[in-house]
């Protein structure tokens, strides 16, 4: 799936975010975190179903938790003041306000993906 928001392209299936033509690092949990508010955009997510989803249910400090929710919003070039892509709601959780829109990558252009990869980890080796 490919949410595109912004000047931002979040790639599930390479597991990638980019801003404008810029590949953006993120930690796999942070990359967890923006997946999981971007795909549940709807609703206000809670921060036991932050824990439950990121985390498998293990003890998260506050700390952990506030360090990855910042992270993510740097990523994408929002920050705790602004909260124009991802807002917290005291008490409630954090919900991913921007307007998103998604996009299915086409089987075709998955499987050249795949080939390509498969093709340079050949030349590689």
């Amino acid at each position: 799936m490919l949410y595109l928001f912004e000047d931002c392209a979040l790639d599930t299936d390479r597991r990638e975010l980019r801003r404008g033509a810029r590949l953006i690092h993120v930690e796999p949990q942070v990359f967890d975190l923006l997946e999981h508010l971007i795909a549940n955009r709807e609703r206000v997510v809670s921060k036991d179903d932050l824990i439950a989803s990121i985390w498998g249910g293990r003890i998260v400090s506050e700390s952990a938790l506030a360090t990855r929710i910042n992270a993510a919003r740097l990523a994408v070039g929002d920050n705790g003041e602004a909260q124009r892509l991802i807002k917290t709601l005291p008490r409630k959780g954090i919900r991913f306000v921007g307007v998103v829109r998604e996009e299915q990558r086409s089987t075709k252009r998955a499987q050249q993906h795949r080939s390509q990869r498969f093709s340079l980890s050949t030349i590689m080796s």
